[in-house]
C-alpha cells in the first residue's frame, strides 16, 4: 500500500502556486488596463480640423498627432484610477473580474501610481508643447472623469451629461490645438450626436439587463426603458436637425463645384443616423466603434458621408 502510494505521488505531481507576473505580466496588464480599444475614440480631435477644411495643413501635421496621444493618455489615467477604485467591486463581477487590477494582475498601488502620472504628466506636456488653452481643457477633462468614477456616474442625468461632454471635449481639443473657431452647428451636431450614440448604449444595456439584478451599471436600475429611448431619439432629432441647418444655411460658402455636396450630405448623414438608430431599437447599439465596424452597411455610408463632407468642405 504505501508503494502504491509512493508511485501515485511520483505521476501525480504537486500543484505549486503560480508564479507572480514578472515585469512583462505588468506592462500587458497596465496597457490592458489603459483600454486600447477605446483608443479610437480619441480621433474625434480630427472633427474640427476636418470641419474646417484644415486637415492636412502642416500645423495639422505637428499638432493633431500630439493631441490623440495627450488625449489617449489623460483617458488612460483615468481608466487606471477607476479600475484600482473598482478593484474589490470587479472581483465579484462575472466579467469584470477578468481585469488586470481585479485579477491581481496590477496591483492597485501600482494602477493608482500608473493613472496619476499620466493624468500629471499629459497636461504638463501639453501646456510645453501645445496652446494652453488645450492645457486647460485637458486638466477639466481630468477632473471631471476622475470626479465620475467617485460619485458622478450615480446621478440620475448628469452621467449622461458627462460621458456627452467627454466626446465633445475630443472634439473640441482638436480645434483649439490649431486655433480653429467652433462653429455653434459643429457643436450642436457634435454634441447631440454623441448624446445620441450614448444614450442609445445605455438604452441596449437596459433593453438587454429587462429589470433583472446584477446590472453592470447600478444607475440602470433608476433609468425607465421608455426615458432612454426618449433620450436617444430627441438627441437624433436635434444632431439631424443641427446638421440640415449647417447644410442649407444661407450665409455659407458659396456653391462653386460640380455638385451641392453640403447639401447632398445630408442624406447621407440621415442614414446613417437612421441606420445607426436600428441598432439602438432592437438593443444591440454597445460601444458605438463595434456598431459602426459590425455593420458593413453603416461603414459604407459613413464613407459616402465623409467624401460628400470633405468635398463640401473643399469646395469642389
Amino acid at each position: 500500500m504505501a508503494d502504491t502510494t509512493a508511485v501515485l505521488r511520483r505521476r501525480t505531481p504537486e500543484r505549486s502556486p503560480a508564479p507572480p507576473p514578472g515585469a512583462g505580466g505588468l506592462l500587458t496588464g497596465l496597457v490592458r488596463t489603459a483600454r486600447p480599444k477605446q483608443w479610437v475614440k480619441n480621433v474625434l480631435v480630427v472633427a474640427a480640423p476636418a470641419a474646417a477644411g484644415e486637415l492636412f495643413t502642416t500645423a495639422a501635421l505637428a499638432r493633431l498627432p500630439l493631441t490623440f496621444l495627450l488625449f489617449t493618455a489623460c483617458a488612460a489615467a483615468v481608466y487606471l484610477v477607476n479600475d484600482a477604485r473598482d478593484a474589490d467591486a470587479d472581483r465579484a463581477h462575472p466579467v469584470k473580474r477578468h481585469r488586470p487590477v481585479a485579477a491581481g494582475q496590477v496591483p492597485v498601488p501600482v494602477a493608482y501610481a500608473a493613472g496619476g502620472a499620466l493624468a500629471l504628466l499629459a497636461p504638463a506636456t501639453a501646456l510645453w508643447l501645445c496652446p494652453p488653452a488645450v492645457a486647460a481643457l485637458l486638466t477639466a477633462y481630468l477632473g471631471m472623469q476622475l470626479a465620475y468614477c467617485v460619485t458622478l456616474k450615480h446621478v440620475l442625468v448628469v452621467d449622461l451629461v458627462v460621458v456627452t461632454t467627454g466626446f465633445l471635449m475630443r472634439a473640441v481639443t482638436g480645434g483649439l490645438a490649431l486655433g480653429i473657431p467652433l462653429s455653434r452647428w459643429f457643436l450642436i451636431t457634435t454634441g447631440f450626436g454623441a448624446l445620441f450614440m450614448v444614450s442609445a448604449k445605455r438604452y441596449s444595456e437596459a433593453v438587454q439587463m429587462a429589470g433583472a439584478a446584477g446590472a453592470t451599471r447600478a444607475l440602470l436600475t433608476e433609468y425607465t426603458v421608455g426615458y432612454l429611448r426618449f433620450v436617444w431619439q430627441l438627441a437624433a432629432g436635434v444632431a439631424v436637425l443641427g446638421y440640415c441647418l449647417w447644410a442649407l444655411e444661407e450665409g455659407g460658402v458659396p456653391h462653386a463645384g460640380l455638385l451641392p455636396w453640403r447639401q447632398l450630405s445630408v442624406v447621407a448623414f440621415v442614414l446613417a443616423v437612421l441606420r445607426y438608430a436600428v441598432f439602438a431599437d432592437r438593443g444591440t447599439a454597445g460601444e458605438p466603434e463595434d456598431v459602426v465596424l459590425r455593420d458593413r452597411a453603416l461603414a459604407v455610408i459613413g464613407v459616402v458621408w465623409a467624401a460628400m463632407y470633405g468635398a463640401a468642405v473643399a469646395n469642389w
